[in-house]
């Protein structure tokens, strides 16, 4: 049930985004020459490095699942022998691959405000940052999932079915964040 109740609850958050897109090209086709202008001061390169490292994160974060259906926790073996880590392992991973976006969201940030693209600067600022923002919101949220998930594995003295569904209902919420970022890249970075 808790599977379901995910899966609903993240159609919803795709109607959300989907609101988020359509501003996006309303907006775009309203005024075209801003787009234009200000898309010129994203930084392409660097925004594909925080994005290949968010997908790869979602790989870290199967990973994890994987080893909860096994029921292996943590490690098996050495820490340096990946082949052998447990949900622990890859869950503290995945979560500091999370934290690097997030690093680098904030980054981008702060090189957008010194160029003046603000949210009261123009129409293309204040949905950059809403459509960004909201998505990093939702990363942040993953973060304090994993956060749980993890915590979670430590105070319970027997890993239990239960523990690994919360895991896999976990990475169906990170796996749609980062299908959400792919398509933003897509049409803020790509679409220019």
């Amino acid at each position: 049930m808790v599977s379901v109740g995910t899966i609903v609850w993240l159609a919803s958050e795709l109607m959300f985004f989907a609101a988020l897109f359509a501003a996006y090209f309303t907006l775009r086709s309203v005024v075209p020459d801003l787009f234009a202008q200000e898309t010129q001061k994203l930084n392409v390169p660097f925004a594909s490095v925080n994005t290949t490292v968010l997908v790869l994160s979602s790989v870290t974060c199967q990973l994890g699942v994987f080893a909860a259906e096994r029921g292996q926790v943590g490690r098996s073996g050495s820490v340096l022998d990946f082949r052998k880590w447990g949900l622990r392992e890859w869950f503290v991973l995945t979560y500091a691959m999370g934290a690097f976006f997030i690093a680098g969201q904030v980054l981008e940030y702060a090189a957008l405000i010194s160029e003046n693209v603000t949210i009261p600067s123009s129409a293309y600022g204040s949905i950059f940052y809403l459509t960004t923002g909201f998505h990093g919101l939702h990363v942040t949220g993953g973060l304090i999932a994993f956060l749980f998930v993890l915590g979670r594995t430590f105070m319970a003295r027997t890993f239990t079915h239960e523990q690994a569904v919360t895991a896999i209902v976990v990475s169906y919420y990170w796996h749609f964040v980062d299908v959400v970022w792919i398509a933003l890249f897509a049409t803020i970075y790509l679409l220019q």
